[in-house]
Formats: C-alpha cells, sequence, structure tokens
C-alpha cells in the first residue's frame, strides 16, 4: 500500500521509468544493425562504457545530487537516451555512402514478412519452454523445494552467457557466406565455431555436473541447500549445455532465413511438455522436473541437426557429431570423471575448491587439445608469443 504523502514521487518515479524503457527500445533496432554490419566491437563498446557510466553515475547522482528515487531514475533516463543516440549515430556512420534518401520501404518489411512472423513464434515459445516449468512447479512443488529449484536453475543458466555472446558474433557472418553462395567457407566456419562452442560449454558444464555438491557447499555454506539442490544442478546444467551447442546450428537456420524447422520443433515441445513435466514431477518431485529439461535438449542434438543437415550444409553432419562435439565430450567427460573418482573424501571447503579448480583446467585442455581447428589456433599462437619473447 501507498501512503497518500508518497503517492506524486512514486507516479513521477513511475513515468521517468516508462520513458527509460521507451528510450532503451529502439537501442535493439540500432544494435541490430551494428552486428549485421559485423561492428560487434564498436557495439561492445558502446555497451560498457554507457553500462559503467550508468552503474558509477548513478552512485555520483545519488551522492553529490539528491539521494532520492526520482533522481535516480532521471539518471537512467539520461543514459538510455545517450546510449540509443550513439547507437544510431554510429550505425548510420557505419553505413556505406548511398546516392538515395533514407526513407521508409514497406516492400522490403513485405519480403521479409515470413522470417520475421517465423521469429516472433520461435521468441514466444521459447520463452514459454524457459519458463513453462517454473509456472507448473509453482503449484505443484513446495515453496521450499521450489526455491531450491528456482537456485539451481539460476545456476545452470548462467551458461548461457557463454555461448550467447558466440551466437551475436557469428549469425551476421554466416547470413554473409550464405548470402555471398560461399558455402565451402561456411562449412568451414561452421565446424570451427562449433568446435569452439565445445570447448566453451562442455568444460564447465562437467564440471557443474560432476561436482555440484561441492560447488554448492563451498557457496552456499548450507547442508541443507546442497544435499536438495546438487542433482538438480546437475540435470538442468546438462540440459542448458546441451542448449548451449545447439545455439550454432540454430544461427545457421537463420542464416538461411529457415525458421520452420525450429518453430514446429517448439510447438510440439510446448504441446509435450505440460503433461510430461506434470507427470515426472508428481512422480519424482523437482528431480523429474530437472530431467524433462535434459529430453528437451537430447531431441535437439538428437533430432533437429539430423533434420537440419539433411536441407544445409548436406553431408556436414557425422563431422558435427564427430570431431566438433563427440570426442571433445569424451575427452572433457574422461577428465572431470577421473577428477571426481580421485577426489579425496573429508577434504576442507578450501581443498574441495582448489581440486575442483585444478579438475576444471585439466578439463579445459583436454576440450582443447581434442577440437582440432582449436587446438591448432592455441598452439600458433602459443608458438608466436614465444616467438616474440626471444625462446
Amino acid at each position: 500500500r501507498i501512503e497518500p504523502q508518497a503517492l506524486p514521487t512514486t507516479v513521477t518515479a513511475l513515468m521517468l521509468m516508462g520513458v527509460a524503457i521507451a528510450l532503451q527500445w529502439p537501442f535493439g533496432l540500432y544494435a541490430g544493425g551494428l552486428l549485421g554490419l559485423q561492428r560487434q566491437v564498436l557495439l561492445n563498446g558502446i555497451t560498457v562504457a554507457l553500462a559503467t557510466l550508468r552503474g558509477a553515475g548513478a552512485v555520483l547522482v545519488l551522492w553529490l545530487v539528491s539521494p532520492t528515487v526520482i533522481a535516480f531514475f532521471a539518471w537512467q533516463v539520461v543514459i538510455s537516451l545517450l546510449q540509443t543516440g550513439f547507437a544510431a549515430m554510429f550505425l548510420w556512420r557505419s553505413l556505406p555512402a548511398s546516392r538515395q534518401r533514407s526513407r521508409f520501404r514497406f516492400d522490403r518489411l513485405q519480403s521479409i514478412w515470413r522470417f520475421a512472423a517465423g521469429m516472433s513464434g520461435i521468441t514466444i515459445l521459447s520463452v514459454i519452454l524457459m519458463q513453462l516449468d517454473k509456472i507448473i512447479l509453482s503449484r505443484v512443488l513446495s515453496l521450499e523445494m521450489f526455491g531450491y529449484y528456482t537456485l539451481a536453475s539460476v545456476v545452470a543458466m548462467s551458461l548461457s552467457r557463454l555461448s550467447t555472446p558466440l551466437f551475436s558474433a557469428l549469425y551476421p557472418r554466416f547470413t554473409q557466406l550464405v548470402a555471398e553462395g560461399n558455402e565451402q567457407v561456411l562449412a568451414r566456419l561452421y565446424h570451427r565455431s562449433s568446435q569452439l562452442m565445445s570447448v566453451i560449454i562442455l568444460p564447465p558444464a562437467i564440471i557443474i555436473a560432476l561436482f555440484a555438491r561441492e560447488i554448492l557447499a563451498i557457496w552456499t555454506q548450507s547442508a541443507s541447500t546442497v544435499e536438495h539442490s546438487w542433482l538438480i544442478l546437475s540435470l538442468l546444467i546438462i540440459g542448458t549445455a546441451l542448449n548451449g551447442l545447439m545455439i550454432l546450428p540454430y544461427a545457421l537456420q537463420l542464416a538461411y532465413g529457415w525458421t520452420r524447422l525450429t518453430f514446429f520443433f517448439n510447438l510440439v515441445a510446448v504441446v509435450l511438455l505440460v503433461p510430461l513435466i506434470y507427470l515426472m514431477t508428481s512422480a519424482y518431485g523437482a528431480v523429474g522436473a530437472a530431467s524433462v529439461w535434459v529430453m528437451l535438449n537430447s531431441s535437439y542434438v538428437m533430432i533437429n541437426i539430423q533434420l537440419m543437415h539433411r536441407r544445409l550444409l548436406s553431408g556436414e553432419m557425422l563431422r558435427w557429431y564427430g570431431k566438433d562435439v563427440g570426442i571433445p565430450l569424451l575427452a572433457t567427460l574422461a577428465t572431470a570423471a577421473t577428477g571426481r573418482w580421485l577426489l579425496p573424501v573429508g577434504m576442507t571447503p578450501v581443498g574441495n575448491f582448489f581440486w575442483v579448480a585444478v579438475t576444471a583446467l585439466l578439463t579445459l585442455v583436454a576440450a582443447i587439445l581434442t577440437a582440432p581447428q582449436i587446438r591448432r589456433t592455441v598452439f600458433k599462437r602459443i608458438g608466436r608469443s614465444t616467438l616474440q619473447l626471444g625462446y
């Protein structure tokens, strides 16, 4: 309940929040343009600089100007305006020169409406798939168990922070190569980037899955949290890793303008997951719901990939399953499992921390050594660094 004397302040704050959100909306358009032009470094510079200014400036405003919520949100409006303004300015400067006057072209919109509709459908279904388990679990599980599931979900979903930047960097390049009809270079880039994704995703995912108890114990210092969350976390991180491996194949589909496969796959998944999550949760609790996430993403890897490569980059499927994902997966799993098996019983939290850290490092090395193109790149850079140092 809002006190009468606080109502004007609340209304003003809400208005400023609305203005800030409205100013941020065009930023997505300009940021997409910069990504499409493969100006990721420039976009990252704008984002980092304005994010730093947003946080540091808010502190200074509250400290030196006015310690009020109005001052805070007013500063957010200023930063949102600057962020969108800088993105627009640099996008226009990055566009090639043209003698034609800039104007809205409705015919251009008509030519891409199918792709836009497909992307909208995929986005809506993806949001449903990502939140469906939580909606059902909030009604089926106790509040305590739902809290444990949410904690594990937050940790598992943080893995996507490693895979999403790679999608943003490579999708425009995929699109360019498709437009040029350069399938040979596209295939090389696809496999190289898929191996990089395996190196980025698999080591942390497998380490968290196998050492979930130790990691949660170090982080939460709560025996009850560890006992109720470790298996949920292990399952969710496996599902999230499989989802991450599918990001670049998904980028390839979008580069060809093919949204139908993922759209219908997600649509079938939404229809099937509602009863499946309910049944698995009723039978096995939160662990059952987490296992459904593994089933869903396993189906993407096993079925979606095969359907995709019948149409796109035909003949490259076995290489993706083998060299790009399979061999690095086996190497990282063997290394991490060995570390798990040799873990001494009764170690202190500090000892567990260093044991997990060393195992994670060895697992990363194993992934690099078994991903051929990444291994060659790393060795070349090490060789160059050695020569520069004079050894």
